[in-house]
């Protein structure tokens, strides 16, 4: 917000040190996120700035960490990077492995979580819907109750109905735990939804499953979209739900930085890390631009 000309130099004060109390918190929140990136590239096998990268020196910087995403766990990583070289590293390298099974879960997990969440939004938008709130507050527990809580209850659950250990069992798990988000973007988008359109369809003879794909749903889509890019990042980033559910082979994202962070500390960690914060500036993003995109359908915001 700009400073009016007429404020006084008491406002003036309080306007500066408005900004510079912001700034210092979003330094807070960002730093430890701008420290891992360039820790990324340091050429020795550290966890620290060397005196190299401090003082700028181009030798103190190296990609190995990146590259070493390719090559570990792979059987020949030392022979010419040819088209049998990219076919040991996608069958055989334990990172892309998890970025595999990571991709695959969070897909699943985010179709069934958006088809579900977006259903229960729905039918709690209904104002004849009955027991609404508590409804609510069951649907959005497992975002609310602690996660390992949630994961230990998953695992006795699913070892009973004999999920456990599958990936079918991970794609349930990782869809409750993003449901939470897809009814709440969904919801709030409904809030500003009106409704005299679905009647007047209803009157000019469109059946519900009409009214829902030409109507309902192409202005509730910005939320829709935005719930499931939030059930995916859930999926991606979750790694306790996966310590309980999956087998030892399993392995996703997180769950193989958990593994190099117990067993062996290596900075690629910090390469995936980094990876993984480009990706969800990406998302967040997309998720903003959604976020204006549907702030215009709905007539609140003119540009």
């Amino acid at each position: 917000m700009a400073l009016p000309k007429h404020a006084s130099p008491l406002e003036k004060i309080w306007h500066y040190c408005y900004l510079v109390i912001c700034g210092l918190i979003f330094l807070f929140l960002i730093a430890p996120i701008l420290i891992v990136i360039p820790l990324s590239f340091n050429a020795e096998p550290y966890f620290t700035f060397t005196e190299k990268m401090l003082s700028f020196d181009p030798t103190g910087y190296s990609m190995r960490w990146y590259d070493l995403l390719l090559t570990f766990g792979m059987q020949a990583p030392d022979v010419p990077r040819d088209g049998s070289w990219w076919s040991d590293a996608w069958q055989n390298a334990a990172w892309v492995q998890a970025a595999k099974n990571s991709v695959i879960i969070g897909f699943f997990s985010t179709i069934l979580a958006t088809v579900l969440g977006t259903l229960a939004a729905l039918g709690l938008s209904r104002p004849e819907m009955p027991y609404r709130r508590a409804i609510m507050a069951i649907l959005i527990s497992p975002m609310i109750v602690p996660i390992i809580i949630v994961a230990t209850g998953m695992f006795f659950f699913y070892s009973q109905v004999g999920l456990a250990n599958t990936y079918i069992g991970i794609i349930m798990a990782h869809a409750t735990l993003g449901i939470p988000f897809v009814i709440i973007t969904v919801t709030a988008t409904l809030v500003g939804f009106d409704h005299s359109l679905t009647r007047a369809a209803a009157n000019l003879g469109a059946t519900p499953t009409t009214t829902f794909f030409k109507i309902i749903m192409p202005l509730i889509l910005p939320g829709v979209i935005s719930g499931a890019l939030f059930a995916f990042v859930t999926s991606f980033d979750e790694v306790v739900v996966v310590l309980f559910v999956a087998d030892f082979d399993q392995q996703t994202i997180p769950r193989q930085m958990w593994n190099g962070i117990r067993e062996q500390i290596s900075p690629a960690i910090l390469s995936v890390a980094t990876i993984l914060v480009i990706v969800s500036i990406a998302l967040l993003t997309t998720v903003e631009l959604l976020r204006r995109r549907s702030d215009r359908l709905r007539g609140i915001s003119q540009s």
